[in-house]
């Protein structure tokens, strides 16, 4: 039963089926009961309630499947500062898993107009593509479409199982900064099914220009995140 206190009831509801889960009587990806059931068993009207899951699924705590029910959802594997610069290796290996890749392609591709005037370079001609997914144990977790002007990697080895940024650095090139955009969408007809994601799963796409010290464009990037596995936050300061 939600025990009486100050606050409005919905947010005891929540923090009520959270501390569930954390002790286990709830598993991740377990169903939970009906709003009948569960709106019974804590004692409380079923819009107190739907109040309390609508604000729980925009957490993503629980996910809601149409016809079939709601469920525990799936932990983040991995949680970044948006504000802090890691390759997709690091931050699986921040989440004490192990990075693999799987090749989709690699290829040296002619540059488009788009790629001349998104590098900034009239004189740009080679750009080595690189169409992967990466892994965390072997699980696939992130779609990686990467376009490197070939000047910067005049070396390139397709296919070998490195960090781009430590294949840049070996090349000469650090990247400083990147400037991102970020984007969620639902799913993908051909990249959820890539990643193995459920049909609820959603993706955060993160669209990157990455740059040198010399704030020359060096890299761009469109990662497909499952929403499910990477959480990604930022601090925001007040400004006066």
């Amino acid at each position: 039963m939600i025990k009486s206190d100050q606050r409005p009831l919905y947010l005891q509801v929540i923090d009520k089926i959270k501390e569930d889960i954390e002790n286990g009587i709830y598993e991740t990806g377990e169903r939970l009961p009906s709003e009948f059931q569960l709106s019974k068993q804590l004692g409380i009207s079923r819009a107190t309630l739907r109040e309390a899951l609508r604000m729980l699924e925009d957490e993503s705590v629980i996910i809601r499947r149409h016809g079939v029910g709601t469920f525990i959802n799936t932990k983040p594997l991995f949680s970044s500062g948006i504000e802090e610069l890691f390759s997709v290796t690091d931050m699986i290996k921040r989440g004490n898993k192990v990075p693999g890749t799987n090749y989709i392609s690699s290829t040296i591709e002619s540059a488009t107009e788009d790629d001349i005037r998104r590098f900034n370079d009239e004189e740009l001609t080679d750009m080595i593509v690189i169409d992967r997914v990466r892994t965390a144990d072997e699980e696939p977790v992130v779609y990686c479409l990467d376009k490197i002007p070939k000047q910067h990697l005049p070396d390139y080895v397709s296919h070998q199982q490195q960090s781009i940024f430590d294949q840049l650095e070996k090349s000469g090139t650090t990247i400083t900064y990147a400037m991102t955009q970020i984007e969620p969408i639902g799913y993908h007809e051909r990249i959820s099914e890539i990643l193995q994601c459920e049909p609820e799963t959603a993706l955060l796409v993160l669209k990157q220009m990455h740059f040198n010290e010399l704030d020359k464009p060096v890299l761009y990037s469109i990662n497909y995140f499952r929403a499910d596995k990477f959480k990604f936050h930022v601090m925001r300061k007040r400004v006066y």
